[in-house]
C-alpha cells in the first residue's frame, strides 16, 4: 500500500484534496486548485488503496500525465468536474474561479488586457472520447463511495504575486493563503467540516505563524514535521500538510492536473498576444529567449513589467 494523506481517517464525510502549479515559474499565474469530495466509509478506505489500472492511468502525479504541450487530459477531468456543457474555455474558467474573472481582471491596465485576457482561438482540446473516459472514472469512484462534487481554483496574477512581495509576503506565504481560502470555500460548499490535505509548501513546518484567512483561528497542532503538518480547526475540520501529496493523494493528484491545464491555458493566452512560441513560463531557455524577444512590443504597448514577469525576489521567495 502506497503512503497515502488520507489514511488519518476513515469515517464518512467530506474530503478535500489541494495542490498549487506554478509557484517556482517566472511567467504567468500562481494556480492553486482544491478538489471536493463526499465519502463514504467504504469511500475513505478507497482512498488509501492503490487506484483500479485503468484509473490510474488516468488520475496520478501531473508530472507524470501530462505536460507542458499536451495538458489534454487535465482539460478533460476539469470540464467533467465543473460542467461538460460550458461552451469553451474561456467559460470554464469562469466556473472554477474562486474569485470571479471580474475581479480577476480589476487590476489589469486597459491596454495590457490581451496579455492575460486574450480569447481568439482558444477552444478546447481533449477529444471526446478522452472525455467520456474521465466522465467514466468519475462514475467508477461514486461507485467506490467516493463522489466528486466541486472543483475550484484562485488565480494569482504576476502582478498580484509582485505586489504580495512589495508588502512583505513571498510566494509561499501567498500559496498558503491561497489554499487557506480554498479550503474555506469549499467547506462552506460542503455545508460542514471536512478533511482536507494540501501539497506541503516548500520547507514549512509551522504553518499556523504564516496563516493568513485562517489566523486568529482557534487550532490545535495534531503533527508538525518536514514531511506532514496536521491541525485540528473547530467549525473547519482538519488540514494537513503533506510532502509529496501530488503523487500519494487522489484527490491532490485531481487538484493537480485540473490547476495544470489552467495554468497552460493562461500561459497560452500570454504566449499568443505577442507571437507563436510557446514557452512554459518556467526557467528554461526557450522562456529566456520569449521575454527577450517581445521585450520590444511590450514596451511599445506599454505593457507594465510587472504585469508580465514576476520580479527575481518573487521568484526566489
Amino acid at each position: 500500500m502506497p503512503p497515502c494523506a488520507e489514511r488519518d481517517g476513515d469515517a464518512s464525510g467530506f474530503r478535500v484534496g489541494v495542490d498549487e502549479n506554478g509557484l517556482g515559474a517566472r511567467l504567468g499565474p500562481l494556480i492553486v486548485t482544491g478538489v471536493l469530495a463526499r465519502v463514504s466509509e467504504a469511500g475513505a478506505r478507497a482512498l488509501e488503496r492503490r487506484l483500479p489500472v485503468r484509473m490510474a492511468a488516468d488520475l496520478g502525479d501531473s508530472k507524470r500525465l501530462v505536460s507542458h504541450a499536451n495538458v489534454a487530459l487535465g482539460e478533460a477531468w476539469a470540464r467533467v468536474l465543473v460542467g461538460e456543457d460550458a461552451p469553451d474555455p474561456e467559460a470554464l474558467l469562469a466556473r472554477i474561479s474562486l474569485e470571479g474573472v471580474a475581479a480577476l481582471r480589476a487590476p489589469c491596465p486597459t491596454h495590457a488586457r490581451t496579455q492575460c485576457w486574450g480569447v481568439e482561438g482558444e477552444a478546447f482540446s481533449a477529444p471526446s472520447e478522452l472525455v467520456a473516459r474521465v466522465r467514466g472514472h468519475r462514475a467508477a469512484l461514486a461507485r467506490r463511495g467516493v463522489e466528486l462534487l466541486a472543483a475550484q481554483s484562485s488565480v494569482v496574477c504576476v502582478k498580484r504575486l509582485n505586489d504580495a512581495l512589495a508588502s512583505g509576503q513571498n510566494r509561499f506565504v501567498v500559496d498558503l493563503h491561497a489554499m487557506e481560502r480554498l479550503v474555506l470555500a469549499l467547506r462552506e460548499r460542503a455545508g460542514g467540516e471536512v478533511h482536507a490535505v494540501c501539497g506541503k509548501v516548500g520547507s514549512m513546518s509551522d504553518y499556523p505563524r504564516r496563516f493568513g484567512p485562517l489566523s486568529g483561528r482557534l487550532h490545535v497542532a495534531l503533527e508538525q514535521g518536514s514531511a506532514r503538518s496536521r491541525y485540528r480547526v473547530p467549525g473547519l475540520g482538519e488540514l494537513a500538510f503533506v510532502r509529496d501529496a501530488d503523487a500519494s493523494s487522489p484527490l491532490v493528484m485531481l487538484a493537480s492536473l485540473v490547476g495544470k491545464y489552467l495554468r497552460e491555458l493562461l500561459m497560452a493566452r500570454v504566449a499568443r498576444a505577442y507571437g507563436d512560441a510557446r514557452p512554459s513560463g518556467y526557467h528554461d531557455p526557450v522562456t529566456a529567449r520569449f521575454v527577450e524577444s517581445c521585450r520590444a512590443l511590450r514596451r511599445e504597448r506599454g505593457v507594465p513589467d510587472e504585469c508580465f514577469e514576476r520580479s527575481a525576489r518573487a521568484q526566489d521567495g
